[in-house]
């Protein structure tokens, strides 16, 4: 699949995507370290996936006021590549409109000749007529309206509506079409965010404190971080803002003992084991055991010791772990990723309302089985990165009716100085329109 030229590359990239259901990051990465792809062209390959997975609903929008035929019926290849270039042409200000037109074509004549025609003909209209291009109204259509001007499904944004209000959920549509921010969080047991910050600074890359959490940093411009030496040298790792805070909200102290119940890649489990100061005793777990390489890999890197893997399903028994009950746990249970369709746009297109459902069923049957396992006086952390309420605030909702002997912490008591990021339950509640991080909710609980 590797090619030198970064339009046919994204192309062939989306083209897989659109037929595998591949990860656009994998497929990209891939890509790039075949090392084809070279200087500046590296980042238009990355814009072109990620741009056209983000406007996917908008150009199908565009596609079918031009095109005779509906976008769903197109072939796959053509469908691809008109994408590609009405990309360029409504979204790219620093590709001309000549450049983004004539390079699809030549794609064109190579991927699928016999519509290199077609392609020509409806990206010149699309740009010739485009303030002819209208969008439903947000008063007679609000979901059609987020839906082609935003690029979300309208199943989740009609879920947005609901939960938000009109005027909110278009602020979350719009955010959630932007790329995301490249936050880290600095590794207080070799440095400090400050002494970090200046390290980056020598190193070319523009940064800034973040918000909210006291360890993270927003890299505004560096390139590929992987590369730079203080990553090497395990200065921090890479890790959005709100799941940073909501480490801290489960707070693990130091020598205590904690399940990290699904924990790869690890950004969480290492972040626990900065707070307990590299002291007690971590067992990170995850059903799938290559990813828990990637855990002892990033752990290693940044010098921590106390981490132990175990591949496990925590939805069954705890058996391979020896005396299984615990002081901390933290479930960050799988979800339907809803809150991070910025970061995996692809995701956004193939999940349903049907499949949170049956993530919700998951979710719960986890929970229930973790809440055994953990020691009077404990504390659970349960979060997802979903914006859902099925997947947070009905789960809590459900185990609190079964269960006495638990109670729902309020976070604004236990921590006053992030009052905005809670819910009136006493929730986390991250919101990339409102606090700039990944949609994420935590919610902690104690066993009485």
């Amino acid at each position: 699949m590797s090619n030198a030229n970064p339009r046919r590359a994204a192309c062939e990239i989306l083209l897989r995507i659109e037929k595998e259901r591949s990860y656009a990051d994998i497929l990209i990465d891939r890509e790039l370290s075949s090392g084809l792809v070279k200087g500046p062209d590296r980042g238009l390959l990355t814009e072109l996936v990620y741009g056209v997975l983000r406007r996917q609903g908008t150009l199908d929008h565009i596609i079918n006021r031009f095109s005779r035929q509906r976008s769903e019926r197109l072939e796959r290849s053509v469908l691809v590549l008109l994408r590609l270039g009405l990309y360029q042409i409504f979204f790219l200000d620093r590709v001309p409109v000549s450049a983004a037109v004539n390079e699809t074509v030549k794609l064109a004549k190579v991927l699928a000749p016999r519509a290199a025609g077609f392609v020509n003909a409806v990206l010149r209209s699309a740009d010739r007529e485009r303030d002819a291009i209208t969008y439903p109204d947000k008063e007679k259509d609000p979901i059609g309206h987020l839906f082609t001007c935003y690029s979300h499904p309208s199943w989740l944004v009609a879920g947005w509506i609901d939960q938000l209000g009109f005027a909110e959920a278009e602020s979350l549509a719009r955010a959630m079409a932007e790329p995301p921010p490249l936050t880290v969080r600095t590794n207080t047991l070799k440095t400090t965010r400050e002494e970090l910050m200046a390290r980056l600074e020598t190193e070319g890359a523009q940064c800034e404190a973040t918000r909210y959490s006291p360890l993270g940093i927003r890299i505004v411009a560096a390139g590929s971080v992987a590369r730079l030496p203080s990553f090497r040298d395990g200065l921090f790792t890479v890790q959005d803002e709100s799941s940073q805070m909501a480490v801290m909200f489960l707070s693990p102290e130091p020598g205590e003992r904690v399940l990290d119940a699904c924990a790869a890649p690890g950004g969480k489990a290492t972040h626990m084991a900065q707070l307990m100061g590299n002291s007690g005793e971590i067992i990170a777990c995850d059903v799938i055991g290559r990813k828990l390489r990637l855990i002892g890999e990033n752990a290693a890197r940044l010098g921590i010791t106390c981490i132990r893997t175990v591949p496990l399903d925590t939805a069954g028994p705890l058996g391979s772990i020896k005396d299984p009950v615990f002081q901390r746990i933290l479930l960050d249970a799988p979800c339907s990723g809803l809150g991070v369709i910025r970061r995996n746009p692809e995701g956004k297109w193939w999940k349903t309302a049907a499949d949170v459902a049956e993530l919700v069923r998951g979710q719960k049957a986890i929970l229930e089985n973790l809440a055994g396992h953990l020691k009077e006086g404990g504390v659970l952390l349960y979060a997802t990165c979903s914006t859902t309420r099925e997947e947070n605030e009905a789960v809590i909702d459900d185990f609190l009716s079964r269960h006495a002997d638990f109670a729902l912490e309020d976070l604004r008591l236990l921590f006053p100085a992030y009052a905005e990021l809670f819910t009136e339950q006493g929730c986390f509640r991250g919101w990339p329109h409102r606090h700039g991080m990944d949609g994420f909710f935590a919610a902690r609980l104690r066993k009485r």
